[in-house]
């Protein structure tokens, strides 16, 4: 990885930022890119770097935010015409690839994620424990006591990957689920018998917490495993946690917490057959007054002489 890459990616990992690293491994010409050549793809499409030209790039764009958003890597195939299909590698999607004369790209697309953010507001043995097995867990930990929740809690993005548990005992209980409850955090819970739950629970209710919120909140915190010591009672929290994070429930939920993105409308190039976003689309035409779009400016041009 050249340099100026290399620093982008450590700074993106410094600010928490997902991305996702492309790289050429193979190639058969003739292609433009190279093995060895490689992009970074941040959440909004942005490129940096270069794996190929303009049939190659929306490929590698769409599988690289496919990749932030379900964490896993994946190996892609971009076959031009008269290339040599690398269908015998299992788990490789292909796409044809017909802008340029012949040639096979073989692109590794990883994606980098921010550790998940574990955030303990309180005090107290259940927290300490907590924190270190947060850590052992690959969390990213913060641990603010009440006194500095405020200006804790507004310095941290809490998204839909954030747990936040509460452990105050009733130094402000109300006032940080209040806040926490306010944001995206994707798991929020609450340090506390069965019964204080039921009371804190009814005073956000006369605080105006929206029903909807409540109901995101897990009082009191942990999974029932007949946990009795702090440190039972701070493995069954975090393990309500990994289980929230990892269930298909949460994937359901996020959707609903996350603000509604613009639907991805994609389109078929009728020359090449690759798949085009609409909304980023720099090629397109119009027939009998519907628009038809492409990859790149051969695929229009050609489409264009036929007509």
């Amino acid at each position: 990885m050249s340099e100026a890459l290399l620093a982008l990616a450590a700074e993106f990992e410094r600010r928490g930022e997902p991305f996702a690293l492309a790289t050429v491994v193979r190639c058969e010409p003739p292609t433009s890119a190279k093995p060895g050549a490689k992009a970074l793809i941040r959440e909004d499409g942005t490129v940096s770097g270069w794996v190929g030209g303009a049939c190659a790039e929306p490929v590698v764009v769409r599988e690289a935010l496919n990749a932030i958003r379900d964490g896993r890597p994946r190996l892609i195939g971009l076959v031009g015409e008269g290339g040599r299909s690398p269908g015998r590698t299992e788990g490789m999607r292909e796409y044809p690839m017909s802008c340029h004369s012949g040639g096979t790209l073989e692109i590794y697309v990883e994606p980098y994620l921010p550790k998940p953010l574990l955030v303990l507001v309180g005090h107290g043995p259940v927290v300490e424990t907590l924190a270190t097995l947060g850590r052992a867990a690959g969390y990213s930990v913060v641990v603010a006591g009440a006194d500095a929740m405020a200006v804790e809690l507004g310095q941290r993005a809490l998204t839909p990957r954030a747990s936040v548990i509460v452990a105050t005992h009733g130094d402000s209980d109300e006032d940080a689920l209040e806040r926490v409850l306010a944001t995206e955090a994707g798991y929020v819970s609450l340090v506390a018998s069965r019964r204080r739950a039921a009371v804190i629970l009814e005073r956000l209710r006369h605080r105006g917490v929206p029903a909807e919120r409540l109901d995101r909140l897990k009082a009191p915190a942990g999974l029932d495993i007949g946990a009795v010591t702090p440190e039972e009672i701070a493995v069954s929290i975090l393990a309500e946690v990994i289980h929230h994070h990892r269930s298909e429930k949460t994937a359901s939920l996020e959707a609903e917490i996350r603000p509604a993105a613009p639907a991805v409308t994609e389109a078929t190039d009728p020359i090449c057959g690759m798949l085009v976003e609409v909304a980023t689309a720099k090629y397109r035409s119009e027939v009998s007054g519907q628009p038809v779009y492409f990859c790149c400016r051969h695929c229009k041009e050609t489409f264009d002489r036929g007509r």
